[in-house]
């Protein structure tokens, strides 16, 4: 899962980005409203966590960003302001939930979980694919009754592809998804490719049927049509 700190605390954004990462997630960061906002129009993220006092402006308007051009990203508001006027007011306009600082980072977290799930999952920790079954909370996943054993990068890529299914998926995209600021063009394409050549291995291994479609200079596609 990948996910956006927009906040100028230095130490706030610090102690988020290790402890969210500590947790398997993919985590970037934005300091300013600017930052946040090319963030937002080049890039996909599963939740963006905003803090509304930016040197630059009020993060409210990343929310309007988001919403204007309806990205499927949900948003959870930071503020150390508890007045209500504010929370209804970021409420209405489309954000998923509002966090008054200070917070504790399990609260944040199970918020984030709950988010994710209502948008992705229906509300259940549980995602299946026919003989695949992924529990995102423990984030075992099973073909039939075979437990696989996957990296941290193939977890992502397996549950990034079925959130995707029956889509074209490029190469680039699966990139930034998987290491996000830290992508290297030159050789990130490269690591796409054996990643998805693993996953596929250790699929098949425990008894899938292949889903995962290769299309020449374009990237991949999850279906199960034949």
């Amino acid at each position: 899962m990948k996910l956006l700190f927009v906040e100028d605390d230095r130490d706030l954004l610090k102690s988020m980005l290790f402890y969210f990462s500590e947790f398997g997630y993919n985590c970037e960061k934005a300091k300013t409203l600017q930052d946040a906002l090319d963030k937002v129009n080049d890039y996909q993220y599963d939740c963006v966590v905003l803090d509304l006092s930016l040197p630059d402006g009020n993060g409210i308007d990343v929310l309007k960003n988001i919403k204007q051009q309806k990205k499927d990203i949900g948003v959870i508001i930071l503020s150390a302001n508890s007045n209500l006027d504010d929370k209804l007011n970021g409420l209405d306009l489309g954000a998923d939930d509002y966090l008054t600082k200070p917070f504790h980072l399990s609260e944040l977290n199970s918020r984030i979980k709950s988010i994710i799930r209502r948008r992705k999952q229906g509300g259940s920790a549980i995602i299946e694919f026919n003989e695949i079954t992924i529990n995102s909370d423990s984030q075992e996943v099973r073909v039939n009754d075979t437990r696989l054993r996957l990296t941290k990068k193939e977890y992502d890529l397996l549950l990034y592809l079925i959130f995707n299914k029956e889509k074209v998926v490029a190469k680039s995209s699966i990139s930034e998804h998987l290491w996000g600021d830290f992508m290297d063009q030159s050789d990130s394409f490269d690591s796409v490719y054996s990643h998805v050549k693993n996953l596929k291995k250790k699929l098949k291994l425990a008894g899938s049927q292949d889903y995962i479609k290769s299309l020449y200079s374009v990237g991949y596609i999850f279906t199960d049509a034949s």
